[in-house]
């Protein structure tokens, strides 16, 4: 592994980056997966208007660059021994842009954003929805196949990219004409990473990215054709859906000074389910970030949900596709953030013992929900509110309540997977910054009566893109070290228990 100068081989690493919701971080890994550099960028959201957020495109790209030349000189190495590159983003972030110049015609549209729930709503309601409805009923009353019950019961979201997207054709004249003229392409983060870094000769994403959106055809492994009928989403801007491993092309030698094969893309919570090592059915990854996703292996086959859990492609390297069903709770981080700038504390990490310096919560209750309420809820018109207030409340109190809110919609989240999927759990895994909290996650495992094994290092998601990116490049090593480390506890000092 490496290049031969004055007689010896110099050593080589792989360079991964994660962009997060609030941050881009960026860890140069050894080949025996240690971090030998790293560098963190905050991501800047913008609030335009009430319940919408963006990411301005050029500071993301500054940003992205940054924590690469900082990471490569944090690690003391060169550009020149980084043999791979991956990258593991955020999901259903998305900005339109002119083909020929590679300008956006607006900013990155998030994941939290909310424009379009009325059209959502709208949707969800209308005798279009209805009628497909209907039909699939009957489709599965002949068939019995759970797929048609499955379509029978689906409801739009706001998180994924559909309806931003059809609100984006709706408002933005310069990218309708863009779209009669053929001069218009979409893109996730990563596709728009892939674009910049290769200066406009790639237009790509991966299955784990595309089965995020809501567009992309899970059963079928392609852009739903019937889908984008039904909403007049135009096929042609989409990109080319690629393996999780695969050869993206190398970034121009302009960027860095020397080509980077980029050898993984990965969507960021599949990216930490494989950094985490969930290789077998029934293996459950549990991300606490902004917000939470709770995700499991389903193996071969995409489950067909009937609860708003969504399947999605885990990863897909050579011919093997791994499946996930995954359930989410949009406001785990931010309803902590939120307490923070209420100054109910100074520092997030004395919230732990702020809620256990008080018995309970004093009969507070807190609706985690400013995104509104996601599976098996699915109303994303409900409000966050804080109820039982009383003259004894003390922030102490409040905290509690916050953070109980967390472990209860764990627990809602993890109930309604047993339900759905019926597949035995095999072992529950823990990631996120929020994992870090003591209580959340004593509380979380009690709740489940489980057992739940945090790691060392909380931020998966980058380690997951290096190992698929290592595969590329014939470093197995990587996750076989990983791997065995788990098997024995090496890195899982904490193991939170059923008390």
């Amino acid at each position: 592994m490496g290049s031969q100068r004055n007689g010896f081989k110099k050593e080589t690493f792989i360079l991964s980056v994660d962009v997060g919701t609030t941050s881009i971080r960026c860890h140069v890994y050894d080949k025996e997966a240690k971090i030998r550099g790293s560098c963190t960028t905050k991501v800047v959201l913008l609030y335009p208007e009430v319940g919408r957020v963006e990411m301005d495109p050029d500071a993301l790209w500054k940003g992205f660059i940054d924590v690469v030349k900082g990471a490569v000189q944090d690690a003391g190495v060169q550009m020149r021994q980084i043999e791979a590159l991956g990258i593991s983003t955020q999901r259903g972030t998305f900005t339109t842009w002119d083909k020929k110049t590679g300008v956006p015609f607006h900013n990155f549209i998030s994941w939290q954003d909310q424009r379009a729930a009325d059209l959502v709503k709208s949707w969800n309601r209308s005798c279009t929805m209805k009628a497909i409805h209907g039909v699939m009923k009957v489709v599965y009353f002949l068939t019995r196949q759970k797929r048609s019950l499955a379509a029978s019961l689906i409801v739009f979201s706001t998180q994924h990219v559909t309806f931003r997207l059809v609100w984006v054709l709706t408002h933005y004249k310069q990218v309708r004409q863009a779209v009669a003229e053929g001069n218009c392409v979409f893109g996730t983060i990563d596709t728009w990473l892939l674009f910049k870094l290769t200066k406009g000769h790639v237009h790509a994403t991966d299955f784990s990215n595309a089965s995020s959106t809501g567009i992309f055809d899970s059963y079928q492994m392609c852009w739903s054709g019937f889908l984008c009928s039904l909403v007049s989403l135009p096929l042609s801007i989409f990109p080319t859906v690629e393996n999780t491993g695969h050869d993206f092309g190398s970034t121009d030698v302009s960027i860095f000074g020397v080509s980077i094969p980029i050898m993984s893309v990965m969507a960021d919570q599949q990216a930490a389910m494989f950094g985490e090592c969930c290789f077998d059915v029934g293996d459950v990854k549990i991300t606490m970030g902004t917000g939470t996703f709770m995700d499991i292996n389903t193996g071969s086959k995409p489950h067909t949900s009937v609860a708003g859990l969504y399947p999605l492609v885990g990863w897909k390297i050579g011919p093997e596709v791994v499946y996930l069903a995954e359930g989410n709770a949009a406001d785990t981080g931010t309803a902590i953030k939120w307490a923070q700038e209420l100054e109910l504390f100074s520092d997030v990490q004395e919230t732990s013992a702020m809620a256990y310096s008080v018995s309970d919560a004093d009969g507070v209750c807190f609706v985690p929900s400013f995104s509104g309420l996601q599976a098996p809820l699915n109303d994303p018109k409900a409000c966050a509110s804080l109820m039982g207030l009383k003259p004894s409340t003390t922030k102490s109190h409040l905290v509690r309540a916050i953070l109980e809110s967390v472990a209860f919609r764990n627990k809602q989240l993890y109930e309604t997977m047993l339900r759905e999927t019926r597949i035995p759990v095999t072992r529950i895994r823990v990631d996120g910054g929020v994992s870090a909290n003591d209580f959340v996650m004593q509380l979380t495992a009690d709740l489940f009566g489980r057992k739940v094994a945090r790691p060392q290092h909380h931020e998966m998601s980058c380690l997951g893109a290096a190992f698929v990116a290592g595969l590329g490049v014939g470093t197995q090593r990587l996750i076989h070290i990983q791997y065995v480390h788990y098997a024995v506890g090496v890195l899982n000092p904490k193991h939170l228990y059923l008390y």
